[in-house]
């Protein structure tokens, strides 16, 4: 059977073609060499079936990968991790701020902002060179959820409210210049039009091209703690609860890990693999 004739199913439900080049991407993208790419693909190719869905595609990509190298499966499961943020989105917001840290800006997370009408809890407010940006952000923590054109409405109407009493206010030390909307998952087409339409700066997943969060993310090194394959579910758990949300946030400071009670000969290979995905 040949790969192109084969239906996928997306986790939208949506039906579309197989593509042998966009898992090589995708392999390619995490540093995986050409040996382990070819190998990887020919397993998934010879596995595939008619209406297979991407999460099964993944899951057997995602498994070859462990076997061989931990640390390009964690890399492999950037996009799952983020979801594992969950279920509240306050991680997800902790993570999107940590980002920006690293990014230049100054960052203050859940502070609440008096408008011109009514108060706004605002996600993030992040300042740079005497400029500020207030950054809303959408979580979902599953897949198949995309933000419509409704999300940027509503946040670019909060935004204009904050604005206009941020600008009546002298004590205000910089000026308000931009608002953020940003999701882990995608924008649909009327909402990106949107906010292009009324200068809102739109972050997802993939958008703007070489510019979204995948890119940001492995640019910068910048992995949640939640791609680790070695650590479990409930070690996650609690680092989410003590504020740890990066894995770079641990290198050269295991007393979460000595406080966990984990073993010194786990302990060095969950180190190893946090060194190398963030110094990639």
């Amino acid at each position: 059977m040949e790969t192109d004739t084969i239906d996928i199913i997306k986790s939208s439900g949506e039906k579309v073609k197989f593509s042998i080049e966009k898992l090589r991407t995708s392999l390619r993208r995490i540093g995986a060499d050409e040996q382990t790419v070819n190998q990887t693909i020919n397993r998934v190719r010879d596995e595939l079936y008619q209406g297979i869905s991407t999460k099964e595609i993944y899951n057997r990509a995602f498994a070859l990968l462990k076997k061989k190298d931990s640390h390009l499966a964690s890399k492999y499961k950037l996009k799952k991790a983020i979801y594992e943020l969950g279920p509240t989105g306050f991680p997800f917001e902790r993570f999107i701020s940590a980002i920006l840290e690293y990014s230049g800006y100054k960052t203050e997370v859940g502070t609440i902002l008096q408008g011109l009408c009514v108060t706004h809890e605002i996600d993030i407010i992040a300042n740079k060179n005497n400029e500020s940006t207030v950054v809303e952000c959408k979580f979902h923590n599953e897949e198949g959820l995309n933000c419509n054109v409704k999300i940027p409405l509503y946040i670019n109407s909060r935004y204009n409210d904050v604005r206009a009493n941020w600008d009546a206010n002298s004590k205000n030390k910089t000026e308000l210049t931009n608002g953020w909307v940003v999701t882990n998952t995608r924008f649909t087409e009327d909402a990106i039009k949107y906010g292009n339409c009324v200068n809102l700066y739109l972050l997802s997943w993939d958008y703007p091209k070489n510019e979204g969060l995948k890119d940001r993310i492995d640019r910068l090194g910048l992995y949640p703690i939640t791609v680790s394959t070695l650590l479990t579910n409930r070690e996650k758990q609690f680092l989410l609860s003590r504020d740890v949300v990066l894995c770079r946030e641990l290198i050269g400071d295991a007393f979460y890990l000595d406080h966990l009670g984990i073993s010194e000969i786990r302990k060095e290979k969950i180190m190893k693999e946090i060194s190398m995905l963030c110094n990639n």
